[in-house]
């Protein structure tokens, strides 16, 4: 199963892409492993949750263009993604911790102010 699993990922198979959802796996189209919404820190939940309500949010620079300068996530047109605080306890500033979300529905986790990211998974919701 492993040496499928490697294959299909190493060649781009539908196997590949029909793995389960988790922190294990990852995303095809932007070779970034897959974290699940439950293995994501309560505070980025929270973030999804009000993403998820239109806000309102607590820091004036959520929403704004997150400009992919670091070139990690697929490349697509200026204002396609955005970004979101996760809050970190302990910190009196915004903190590392961000949601980035394309407008395409993808959303991305990184904790260390985008020196690496997650893909979120589409699991249907953030619902704990």
């Amino acid at each position: 199963m492993l040496v499928i699993t490697l294959a299909a990922s190493l060649f781009g198979c539908a196997a590949a892409k029909t793995q389960p959802s988790g922190t294990s796996s990852t995303d095809p189209d932007s070779g970034l492993r897959i974290v699940a919404v439950a293995d994501l820190p309560k505070e980025a939940q929270d973030t999804l949750k009000l993403i998820d309500a239109g806000g309102p949010y607590p820091y004036s620079r959520d929403g704004v263009v997150f400009g992919n300068l670091e070139k990690i996530l697929p490349k697509h047109d200026r204002g396609y993604y955005h970004e979101y605080t996760v809050k970190t306890p302990g910190e009196k500033d915004r903190g590392a911790r961000r949601v980035v979300t394309g407008t395409g529905g993808e959303r991305y986790y990184t904790e260390d102010h985008y020196e690496s990211f997650r893909r979120i998974a589409e699991d249907g919701g953030t619902d704990g």
